[in-house]
């Protein structure tokens, strides 16, 4: 049940935040700020690895919100109900590819990274996309707990 209400907030939040145009940009700025700090990035290497990052980031956006959406939208209730086994099988294709996709894309930046900052430096930019979202996630909770 708590998992539940947390990926719901969640979405929410994505949801939101994607159509808000003001608020997108801010979190971006933040996202910047926290990542650039976390990882300690010298001028030089912020110059290299922002272009590489946005790409990938673009990328990810591209498929979460073009693809995964409309896959996730057939997958919900009623209409899932109401899939063929046929049309089931081609909507689990169109699931699994587009989660490939996300995945190659995750290498691909990795791999592009190798030459920019350090092994570590990658890593520990797993670790600071991962401890943002927790902290915009725990931001928005207490938020929605004052209202």
């Amino acid at each position: 049940m708590r998992t539940a209400k947390i990926i719901t907030i969640f979405l929410s939040l994505v949801c939101a935040t994607a159509f808000a145009q003001g608020a997108k940009d801010k979190i971006k700025t933040l996202k910047v700020a926290f990542i650039t700090k976390e990882l300690a990035l010298t001028t030089a290497e912020a110059e290299k690895f922002w272009p590489v990052f946005n790409t990938y980031e673009d990328k990810q956006f591209e498929i979460r919100f073009r693809k995964m959406r409309d896959i996730k939208k057939r997958m919900e209730k009623p209409g899932i109900d109401k899939l063929s086994d046929k049309e089931a099988t081609v909507l689990l294709t169109q699931l699994e590819e587009a989660e490939q996709e996300l995945s190659d894309n995750r290498k691909k930046l990795i791999a592009a990274l190798k030459s920019v900052i350090s092994p570590v430096k990658i890593l520990k930019l797993k670790k600071a996309e991962d401890d943002f979202k927790s902290k915009l996630l725990k931001q928005y909770r207490e938020k929605g707990d004052k209202e």
